[in-house]
């Protein structure tokens, strides 16, 4: 196996770029959709909100966040490294589902921050590894 890990790693990228431009009879590209496993949530002060404006929520929104987490809704969540925001990997089968996740927050309440929705799955080309029996699950 370990003689395959500097193949896959030339070649996902590879794949994944001839999967989103793979095209159909039309010629037009097609893109296979993963199935959605989790939302990456992308979050931002709204334009004209204020440090002091967040920093008077987060008390509040740390102990909603800690009982989303322990609720099993949140997996993970991040500061961001360039310091704009945070970053959550919320346990949803869709952006809708994350979204009303996140709406319960209070920093959304408030509406103070942007939020991005990212539905993200298991990476495609990993299905070429186990072969046609996989392609189907």
């Amino acid at each position: 196996m370990k003689p395959m890990i500097p193949f896959l790693m030339a070649a996902i990228p590879a794949a994944s770029f001839a999967q989103s431009q793979s095209g159909g009879a039309s010629g037009v590209p097609s893109v296979a959709i993963p199935k959605t496993t989790a939302v990456l949530v992308l979050l931002t002060p709204r334009k004209g909100v204020t440090p002091a404006q967040i920093m008077d929520v987060i008390p509040v929104e740390v102990r909603e966040t800690v009982k989303l987490y322990l609720g099993g809704k949140i997996r993970e969540w991040y500061s961001r490294g360039d310091g704009k925001g945070a970053i959550f990997l919320v346990d949803a089968k869709s952006e809708d589902e994350a979204r009303a996740i996140m709406e319960t927050l209070p920093l959304a309440k408030e509406h103070l921050m942007d939020h991005e929705y990212i539905p993200v799955g298991p990476l495609m080309p990993l299905r070429a590894l186990v072969g046609p029996q996989g392609q189907n699950e």
